[in-house]
């Protein structure tokens, strides 16, 4: 990936502290520019799965 994973909707999880849009944390957004790309990579492999269990933990439960 190139530049950043920003998708430009910066909405951040209250209990995960996780951006809904792109996955990165706050700290992670901030500091992104002065990460290395091993850093950055690292992230970029692991943002699919932030995204999973957000979309999970967003999902309204059934009720019964």
């Amino acid at each position: 990936m190139t530049g950043t994973p920003c998708i430009d909707i910066c909405t951040f999880d209250g209990r995960s502290g996780l951006c809904e849009g792109c996955g990165r944390t706050r700290p992670e957004i901030a500091g992104w520019r002065k990460l290395s790309p091993y850093q950055k990579r690292t992230i970029e492999r692991d943002l699919p799965r932030r995204l999973a269990r957000l979309s999970a933990n967003l999902t309204p439960k059934p009720t019964v």
